[in-house]
């Protein structure tokens, strides 16, 4: 299972998520809450506590690396991703009942950035391409990836063009993937970027930045 890391640049510090960023978290999910659309938010502090608690578990399985988003000039915890689904191609998981062990020794094969969202006032910002930069490049250069996943409700297209804005390719849709935020059954677009893309794609990511 990878170690905790903090990521820091461009004006974003991804911090490993732990419970005492459940009220920053609060506050950042409560500005606007009509800017979610298909997105699920945690709304309250005991939504909340159970949100964080259940990725710090994701995390203890070897599943998940869960962050939060500060914006270092105001020192705001302004949202939270991570990095999910953990793949070790060369130390197949075990399959008991429910989700899989993916505790593993050494960098991981393939991952997906998920859980991604932010405070209204961070969203349109560079906050997400910033934070995305720091995550991609984790996953290329140090753990040396072939392939990060991104996806989300087919009917999002705000969240759609945001990825696709960050170099994704899209891949198709999985019908009747999983339950979404407003009960329904849930279809999911499918993005990727692979390594022989990554160059490029950061390329394009730091001109984004520096525009």
């Amino acid at each position: 299972m990878p170690a905790r890391v903090v990521l820091e640049g461009s004006g974003v510090r991804l911090e490993p998520l732990e419970l005492h960023h459940v009220s920053a978290l609060v506050l950042a999910a409560s500005e606007d809450r009509s800017t979610y659309g298909f997105t699920s938010v945690p709304d309250g502090v005991i939504a909340m506590r159970a949100y964080t608690t259940a990725a710090l578990d994701d995390e203890s399985s070897g599943w998940a690396l869960p962050f939060v988003i500060r914006d270092r000039a105001t020192d705001r915890v302004v949202g939270t991703s991570r990095f999910l689904d953990l793949d070790y191609w060369s130390s197949p998981p075990a399959w008991p009942p429910g989700r899989p062990s993916r505790v593993a020794v050494g960098a991981p094969n393939a991952v997906e950035i998920g859980s991604t969202w932010l405070a209204a006032s961070a969203q349109r910002s560079g906050v997400n391409t910033a934070a995305k930069l720091l995550m991609l490049t984790h996953a290329f250069e140090t753990w040396a990836v072939a392939r990060v996943t991104f996806k989300t409700d087919a009917r999002n297209q705000r969240s759609r063009d945001a990825i696709a804005r960050i170099g994704a390719q899209f891949e198709g849709v999985r019908r009747a993937h999983s339950v979404a935020s407003d009960g329904s059954l849930r279809n999911s677009a499918y993005f990727s970027i692979v390594a022989s893309e990554w160059p490029e794609v950061k390329d394009a990511l730091v001109t984004k930045l520096i525009a």
